[in-house]
């Protein structure tokens, strides 16, 4: 096939290298220091060192070239970026399969990734994600993962699935999308309180009551909006909730760490060079949940943290001493 990989991060590159072998890549990034880099080096020295690219991706300065005869196109930025891109390419686009791996919630509006292509490329353009317990840095290394993709139309599913399957990354497929794009963006807010829990000092058994409540919490909210509650126990879900919150990879338990050591977040998210789609999705998580009259103690108190200046230690003291609750 030819593959177009539009954004040359740490996600998109691992893409590369896992498909390299098997199909023709074409990829672009808006940097045009860093493309020029990465045909310079014949790596991504800065979000992927050490790892080669592979022989068959030519990196092109043109979205437009890139896109040219292409038989499926990758969007791997950043939730927030998903819309501007897909206006940006629309045009030469045309009807191409499009997939989406950012893992969030546009800050604004709520909406998840194939929500925000069906508004902009239209409801019948064919689409997916590809998401899961999947840190780039391990993928392209050959580390065994396994991901799900998921789309309104079965034959996007599959289409995903086949090119994107090989001997170390191993794709299922999901027929309820809005429950795995939820899934895979709430669970970086509750990687974020892991991170906080951690800077405060605690261990173990902190860490387990809150994938397990932040479970409790996303799965609430999916199905409350009509999703499969089996999706949050798959790859989706507890897959990668419990990649996130304990991984040295996670930017979004970092993140969390940092807070909970008292560094401002501002100047937490100054210092990174990849985004945290924790951050954001949080405000769109506890609006979402606000507006559908929905629990979520977790994600509350997260946003208190972040943007409301509570302090970690009051945030935990606030969550330990809620009304006595059964746990189902």
């Amino acid at each position: 096939m030819k593959v177009t990989i539009l954004g040359l991060g740490s996600w998109g590159t691992a893409l590369a290298v896992r498909m390299g072998p098997r199909h023709e890549l074409r990829g672009w990034t808006h940097d045009a220091v860093q493309r020029e880099a990465l045909r310079k080096e014949g790596e991504n020295r800065k979000y992927l060192p050490g790892v080669s690219l592979p022989p068959s991706l030519s990196v092109l300065n043109d979205p437009a070239e890139a896109l040219r005869g292409a038989d499926l196109v990758f969007f791997a930025v950043p939730s927030f970026a998903v819309r501007d891109l897909a206006r940006a390419v629309k045009r030469d686009l045309g009807g191409t399969p499009v997939v989406n791996v950012a893992k969030g919630m546009e800050e604004e509006s709520g909406s998840l990734p194939l929500q925000v292509l069906a508004e902009e490329l239209g409801p019948e353009h064919p689409a997916a994600s590809l998401v899961g317990p999947s840190h780039a840095e391990e993928a392209a290394r050959d580390h065994p993962t396994a991901v799900v993709a998921t789309s309104r139309d079965p034959g996007t599913t599959r289409l995903v699935q086949g090119a994107v399957t090989d001997d170390r990354l191993r794709v299922y497929t999901n027929d309820d999308p809005f429950g795995v794009e939820l899934a895979a963006s709430l669970k970086n807010v509750i990687a974020i309180a892991a991170g906080i829990a951690a800077g405060l000092g605690y261990g173990d058994n902190t860490l387990g009551a809150l994938l397990t409540r932040g479970l409790a919490e996303m799965t609430r909210l999916g199905t409350g909006l009509g999703a499969k509650p089996e999706t949050f126990f798959g790859l989706a879900g507890v897959g990668d909730l419990i990649t996130t919150c304990v991984s040295r990879w996670s930017r979004n338990r970092r993140v969390g760490e940092a807070v909970g050591r008292g560094e401002p977040l501002a100047r937490v998210l100054e210092g990174m060079t990849m985004v945290a789609e924790g951050v954001r999705t949080t405000r769109a998580a506890r609006d979402l949940a606000r507006r559908h009259g929905v629990e979520m103690p977790i994600v509350e108190r997260v946003y208190a943290v972040l943007f409301e200046n509570q302090p970690p230690m009051a945030a935990i003291h606030a969550l330990m001493t809620r009304e006595r609750k059964a746990e189902v």
